[in-house]
């Protein structure tokens, strides 16, 4: 089960291979009912973890912003919508 910690450290790829795994299992149907919960419980925790990283990404991903002349004139923070 991956804690806080171990959360912590994963990154959005291994964090969303692990979130695969789980559906994998759960959508097989043949764990546990106490053991699908957990997973489950852990499948939540880990795709929080993936939207946060992805939400940190896309605030750090910048646009060149382009002056009249058609020359870079600077940089202007991304804009998804």
């Amino acid at each position: 089960m991956t804690d806080q910690a171990d959360l912590a450290a994963l990154s959005f790829e291994d964090a969303l291979r692990r979130l695969e795994e789980i559906v994998r299992t759960l959508e097989k149907g043949e764990a546990p009912l106490d053991q699908s919960i957990e997973l489950y419980q852990e499948g939540d925790r880990l795709k929080r973890h993936c939207e946060a990283r992805l939400k940190d990404a896309q605030a750090r991903i910048e646009q060149i912003a382009l002056g009249s002349d058609g020359q870079p004139a600077g940089l202007k923070p991304f804009d998804a919508g």
